[in-house]
């Protein structure tokens, strides 16, 4: 399941709220565990040592502020054993259970108790009220270094697209896109990276420049990586208002065919 972007007017009492997890997602298919994109995580033995035969989805989660730990941790072909003990599978759904969400959660709850794995983590849901309640909650959650919240529609079934049975929401939007060149810096950032010239999934064109760290200017993630932007709302020309770098993401989640990475080939910056 893939998430939509949460908008006031939802009848929030139809959904389950849960914290969203700034990690990798991990979906078990009864015998293996995969990324977004279908690759394989190469995790130890131990870690998946006893799972069930039927599938499970989760997030692979380092904790709170820890995504960049997560991140090089499930990178790795030959897994670091002391890395992973910092681990945690974050379980919030049993895609092949036939019944509602409502249904499913207690089913996974039972499945993660029956592990009786302190790794395997069955996340806690809790009954959506009113908009003002869910944006307090959203504040107290990012006030102590959560990314946001999710809201699981509490009588859909599990579908494999985005719909509104799955929403998640935060204090800004983001989106990813794919890196075609590295632009120069000026100033306080000549002879490193000033910003990366991007492209959309949809191919909307533009400069990002800020939201980097020194290192990260140092060494930029490489052309044709793709990376995840935070934004408020769009101009009409489809360029992302106020975009920020936010994260290197895991390329295994992603076609990587080479783009032009001319930036004089496109005006939409």
């Amino acid at each position: 399941m893939l998430a939509q972007v949460y908008r006031p007017g939802v009848h929030l009492p139809e959904y389950w709220i849960s914290e969203k997890f700034d990690g990798l997602r991990g979906y078990w298919d009864g015998q293996r565990l995969l990324t977004r994109g279908g690759e394989t995580v190469q995790a130890p033995a131990w870690f998946t040592a006893g799972w069930p035969s039927h599938p499970m989805d989760g997030e692979l989660w380092a904790g709170r502020g820890r995504f960049e730990k997560a991140l090089s941790t499930v990178r790795q072909q030959t897994p670091d054993e002391l890395a992973w003990r910092e681990m945690r599978y974050m379980v919030f759904d049993l895609p092949a259970h036939p019944g509602t969400f409502d249904e499913r959660i207690s089913a996974y709850q039972a499945a993660v108790a029956r592990l009786s794995q302190p790794w395997v983590v069955a996340v806690e849901q809790m009954r959506g009220t009113t908009h003002a309640d869910l944006m307090a909650q959203l504040d107290g959650v990012v006030r102590a270094g959560a990314e946001g919240l999710m809201l699981h529609r509490g009588d859909a079934r599990h579908r494999a697209t985005r719909s509104d049975n799955l929403l998640k929401v935060k204090p800004f939007e983001d989106a990813e896109a794919r890196v075609l060149a590295h632009l120069p810096g000026k100033g306080r950032h000549a002879g490193r990276l000033g910003a990366l010239w991007v492209e959309t999934a949809d191919g909307v064109r533009f400069n990002l420049g800020t939201g980097f760290t020194d290192a990260q200017r140092d060494q930029p993630p490489p052309v044709g990586f793709w990376v995840t932007y935070r934004f408020r709302g769009l101009h009409g020309s489809g360029v992302p208002r106020f975009a920020s770098f936010l994260r290197q993401r895991d390329q295994r989640d992603f076609q990587t065919a080479a783009p032009s990475s001319d930036p004089s080939s496109d005006k939409d910056r």
